[in-house]
Protein backbone atom coordinates (compact mmCIF):
# COMPACT_ATOMS: atom_id res chain seq x y z
CA UNK A 1 0.00 0.00 0.00
CA UNK A 2 2.72 2.55 0.81
CA UNK A 3 3.77 1.91 -3.15
CA UNK A 4 0.23 2.60 -4.11
CA UNK A 5 0.37 6.03 -1.68
CA UNK A 6 3.32 7.48 -3.04
CA UNK A 7 2.70 6.68 -6.44
CA UNK A 8 -0.82 8.58 -6.16
CA UNK A 9 0.11 11.29 -4.50
CA UNK A 10 2.80 12.05 -6.57
CA UNK A 11 0.29 11.82 -9.73
CA UNK A 12 -1.86 14.04 -7.80
CA UNK A 13 0.84 16.54 -7.04
CA UNK A 14 2.43 16.46 -10.66
CA UNK A 15 -0.74 17.10 -12.22
CA UNK A 16 -2.47 19.72 -9.77
CA UNK A 17 -5.44 16.93 -9.16
CA UNK A 18 -6.65 18.13 -6.01
CA UNK A 19 -7.69 21.60 -4.12
CA UNK A 20 -9.11 22.82 -0.72
CA UNK A 21 -12.23 21.95 -0.28
CA UNK A 22 -12.64 19.48 -3.17
CA UNK A 23 -15.43 16.54 -2.62
CA UNK A 24 -14.16 13.63 -4.32
CA UNK A 25 -16.73 10.74 -6.48
CA UNK A 26 -14.82 7.58 -6.42
CA UNK A 27 -16.16 5.75 -9.07
CA UNK A 28 -15.85 2.39 -7.97
CA UNK A 29 -16.76 -0.54 -10.18
CA UNK A 30 -15.98 -3.51 -7.97
CA UNK A 31 -12.79 -3.94 -9.88
CA UNK A 32 -9.14 -4.43 -8.24
CA UNK A 33 -8.62 -0.24 -9.56
CA UNK A 34 -11.73 0.96 -8.35
CA UNK A 35 -11.02 -0.92 -4.76
CA UNK A 36 -7.79 0.24 -4.47
CA UNK A 37 -8.49 3.67 -5.89
CA UNK A 38 -11.17 3.88 -2.97
CA UNK A 39 -8.71 2.41 -0.13
CA UNK A 40 -5.47 5.21 -1.46
CA UNK A 41 -8.06 7.99 -1.53
CA UNK A 42 -9.20 7.12 1.98
CA UNK A 43 -5.55 7.00 3.32
CA UNK A 44 -4.50 9.96 1.66
CA UNK A 45 -7.18 11.81 3.52
CA UNK A 46 -5.61 12.05 6.40
CA UNK A 47 -1.73 13.31 5.37
CA UNK A 48 -2.35 15.01 2.30
CA UNK A 49 -2.01 18.85 2.85
CA UNK A 50 -5.12 19.42 0.46
CA UNK A 51 -8.28 19.10 2.57
CA UNK A 52 -10.97 16.67 0.63
CA UNK A 53 -13.64 14.83 1.11
CA UNK A 54 -14.46 11.63 -1.03
CA UNK A 55 -18.27 9.56 -1.76
CA UNK A 56 -18.02 5.93 -3.45
CA UNK A 57 -20.39 5.62 -6.54
CA UNK A 58 -21.03 2.83 -8.24
CA UNK A 59 -23.21 2.05 -11.33
CA UNK A 60 -25.00 -1.37 -11.64
CA UNK A 61 -25.03 -2.07 -15.24
CA UNK A 62 -27.47 -4.43 -15.23
CA UNK A 63 -25.18 -7.40 -15.59
CA UNK A 64 -26.06 -10.68 -14.57
CA UNK A 65 -24.59 -11.38 -10.63
CA UNK A 66 -23.54 -8.04 -10.37
CA UNK A 67 -23.65 -7.66 -6.53
CA UNK A 68 -22.04 -4.45 -4.25
CA UNK A 69 -22.65 -6.01 -1.26
CA UNK A 70 -19.53 -6.47 -0.02
CA UNK A 71 -17.78 -3.24 -1.51
CA UNK A 72 -20.96 -1.62 0.39
CA UNK A 73 -19.40 -3.11 3.30
CA UNK A 74 -16.18 -2.04 2.66
CA UNK A 75 -17.13 1.50 2.59
CA UNK A 76 -19.09 1.16 5.86
CA UNK A 77 -15.81 0.09 7.38
CA UNK A 78 -14.14 3.41 6.09
CA UNK A 79 -16.92 5.43 7.07
CA UNK A 80 -17.10 6.29 3.19
CA UNK A 81 -20.83 6.83 1.97
CA UNK A 82 -21.38 4.77 -0.75
CA UNK A 83 -24.28 5.44 -3.64
CA UNK A 84 -25.22 2.77 -6.36
CA UNK A 85 -27.68 3.50 -9.07
CA UNK A 86 -29.14 1.26 -11.22
CA UNK A 87 -29.21 1.46 -15.15
CA UNK A 88 -30.57 -0.38 -18.18
CA UNK A 89 -26.88 -0.31 -19.80
CA UNK A 90 -26.91 -3.48 -20.83
CA UNK A 91 -29.68 -4.07 -21.85
CA UNK A 92 -29.59 -1.24 -24.50
CA UNK A 93 -25.79 -1.67 -25.12
CA UNK A 94 -26.01 -5.64 -25.29
CA UNK A 95 -30.25 -6.42 -25.99
CA UNK A 96 -31.89 -3.46 -27.71
CA UNK A 97 -28.37 -2.68 -29.68
CA UNK A 98 -26.97 -5.62 -30.21
CA UNK A 99 -23.33 -3.93 -31.01
CA UNK A 100 -20.45 -5.92 -32.17
CA UNK A 101 -17.96 -3.52 -30.45
CA UNK A 102 -19.84 -2.59 -27.44
CA UNK A 103 -16.61 -1.47 -25.56
CA UNK A 104 -16.51 1.97 -26.27
CA UNK A 105 -19.93 3.04 -26.01
CA UNK A 106 -20.64 1.07 -23.01
CA UNK A 107 -17.76 3.22 -21.22
CA UNK A 108 -19.66 6.62 -22.88
CA UNK A 109 -23.10 5.35 -20.59
CA UNK A 110 -21.04 4.32 -17.41
CA UNK A 111 -19.02 7.27 -17.92
CA UNK A 112 -21.84 9.85 -18.50
CA UNK A 113 -23.99 8.00 -15.60
CA UNK A 114 -21.05 8.48 -13.34
CA UNK A 115 -20.26 12.03 -14.28
CA UNK A 116 -24.55 12.74 -13.30
CA UNK A 117 -24.53 11.05 -10.11
CA UNK A 118 -21.41 12.64 -9.18
CA UNK A 119 -23.29 15.81 -10.06
CA UNK A 120 -25.96 15.33 -7.93
CA UNK A 121 -24.33 14.56 -4.74
CA UNK A 122 -22.68 17.38 -4.60
CA UNK A 123 -19.20 16.30 -5.80
CA UNK A 124 -16.80 18.21 -8.21
CA UNK A 125 -14.26 15.84 -9.07
CA UNK A 126 -14.75 12.58 -9.74
CA UNK A 127 -11.69 9.95 -9.59
CA UNK A 128 -11.37 6.75 -12.03
CA UNK A 129 -9.21 3.95 -11.37
CA UNK A 130 -7.58 3.70 -15.08
CA UNK A 131 -3.46 2.69 -14.56
CA UNK A 132 -0.44 2.88 -16.43
CA UNK A 133 -1.18 -0.46 -18.17
CA UNK A 134 -4.60 1.23 -19.16
CA UNK A 135 -2.94 4.53 -20.56
CA UNK A 136 0.32 2.37 -22.79
CA UNK A 137 -2.84 -0.12 -24.24
CA UNK A 138 -5.01 2.70 -25.03
CA UNK A 139 -2.71 4.28 -26.39
CA UNK A 140 -1.36 1.70 -28.27
CA UNK A 141 -4.97 0.30 -29.44
CA UNK A 142 -5.92 4.26 -30.70
CA UNK A 143 -2.48 3.99 -33.18
CA UNK A 144 -3.34 0.71 -34.52
CA UNK A 145 -7.13 1.37 -34.95
CA UNK A 146 -8.00 4.94 -34.99
CA UNK A 147 -4.22 5.71 -36.75
CA UNK A 148 -4.69 8.58 -33.36
CA UNK A 149 -1.78 8.25 -31.25
CA UNK A 150 -3.58 9.78 -28.36
CA UNK A 151 -4.44 8.81 -24.69
CA UNK A 152 -6.71 9.68 -22.01
CA UNK A 153 -5.53 12.74 -20.06
CA UNK A 154 -4.45 12.48 -16.49
CA UNK A 155 -6.99 15.20 -15.73
CA UNK A 156 -10.52 16.13 -18.15
CA UNK A 157 -12.37 19.49 -17.30
CA UNK A 158 -15.52 19.45 -18.33
CA UNK A 159 -16.85 22.58 -19.84
CA UNK A 160 -20.80 22.15 -19.92
CA UNK A 161 -20.52 20.86 -16.06
CA UNK A 162 -19.16 21.67 -12.73
CA UNK A 163 -17.28 18.45 -12.76
CA UNK A 164 -13.58 17.55 -13.13
CA UNK A 165 -12.37 13.83 -13.87
CA UNK A 166 -9.13 13.09 -12.34
CA UNK A 167 -6.67 9.41 -12.65
CA UNK A 168 -4.90 8.63 -9.18
CA UNK A 169 -3.56 6.01 -10.13
CA UNK A 170 -2.08 6.62 -13.67
CA UNK A 171 1.96 6.47 -12.73
CA UNK A 172 0.93 2.75 -10.83
CA UNK A 173 1.61 -0.37 -12.47
CA UNK A 174 -1.26 -3.15 -12.95
CA UNK A 175 0.94 -5.32 -11.09
CA UNK A 176 1.18 -3.37 -7.71
CA UNK A 177 -1.77 -2.69 -8.23
CA UNK A 178 -3.13 -6.36 -7.55
CA UNK A 179 -0.86 -7.32 -4.97
CA UNK A 180 -2.37 -4.10 -3.36
CA UNK A 181 -5.86 -5.34 -3.55
CA UNK A 182 -4.35 -8.65 -2.71
CA UNK A 183 -2.74 -8.05 0.49
CA UNK A 184 -5.40 -5.90 1.93
CA UNK A 185 -8.27 -8.69 0.75
CA UNK A 186 -10.37 -6.30 -1.06
CA UNK A 187 -13.60 -7.45 -2.00
CA UNK A 188 -12.84 -7.77 -6.01
CA UNK A 189 -15.93 -8.34 -8.33
CA UNK A 190 -15.64 -11.03 -10.71
CA UNK A 191 -16.04 -9.85 -14.74
CA UNK A 192 -19.65 -10.87 -15.72
CA UNK A 193 -19.39 -8.46 -19.49
CA UNK A 194 -20.26 -10.87 -22.58
CA UNK A 195 -17.30 -9.41 -24.23
CA UNK A 196 -14.72 -10.06 -21.32
CA UNK A 197 -11.77 -11.42 -23.47
CA UNK A 198 -13.10 -10.86 -26.82
CA UNK A 199 -12.34 -6.75 -27.53
CA UNK A 200 -9.77 -5.05 -29.40
CA UNK A 201 -8.33 -3.71 -25.97
CA UNK A 202 -7.75 -7.48 -25.35
CA UNK A 203 -6.19 -8.47 -28.46
CA UNK A 204 -3.94 -4.96 -27.69
CA UNK A 205 -2.94 -6.35 -23.97
CA UNK A 206 -1.83 -9.28 -25.72
CA UNK A 207 0.46 -7.98 -28.44
CA UNK A 208 1.90 -5.48 -26.00
CA UNK A 209 2.72 -9.07 -23.54
CA UNK A 210 4.77 -10.05 -26.60
CA UNK A 211 6.42 -7.07 -27.13
CA UNK A 212 7.72 -7.06 -23.56
CA UNK A 213 9.40 -10.12 -23.80
CA UNK A 214 11.36 -8.74 -26.55
CA UNK A 215 12.39 -5.71 -25.09
CA UNK A 216 12.11 -4.79 -21.17
CA UNK A 217 11.90 -0.99 -21.27
CA UNK A 218 9.00 -1.33 -23.51
CA UNK A 219 6.96 -0.02 -21.01
CA UNK A 220 9.02 2.52 -19.60
CA UNK A 221 9.93 3.61 -23.35
CA UNK A 222 5.85 3.80 -24.24
CA UNK A 223 4.96 5.73 -21.06
CA UNK A 224 7.88 8.16 -21.64
CA UNK A 225 6.44 8.62 -24.89
CA UNK A 226 2.73 9.84 -23.53
CA UNK A 227 3.82 11.47 -20.51
CA UNK A 228 5.48 13.88 -22.91
CA UNK A 229 2.28 14.27 -25.00
CA UNK A 230 0.66 18.06 -25.49
CA UNK A 231 -2.31 16.03 -23.46
CA UNK A 232 -0.18 15.06 -20.20
CA UNK A 233 2.32 18.21 -20.13
CA UNK A 234 -0.40 20.92 -20.54
CA UNK A 235 -1.92 19.45 -16.94
CA UNK A 236 1.84 19.69 -15.32
CA UNK A 237 2.22 22.00 -12.40
CA UNK A 238 4.75 24.48 -12.66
Amino acid sequence: MKKILSLARQAIKTYDMINDGDVIAIGVSGGKDSLVLLLSMHMLKDFYPKKFDIKAVSIDTGFEGTDFSKIKELCGKLNVPHIIEKTDIKEIVFDKMQESSPCSLCSKMRRAALCNLADRHGCNKLALGHNKDDAIETYVMNTLYNAKAICFEPVTHYEDRELTIIRPLIFADEYIIKKCAMENNLPVMQKNCPADGKTKREETRKLLRKLYKLNKNAIKNIFTVIKNSEEFKKYETR
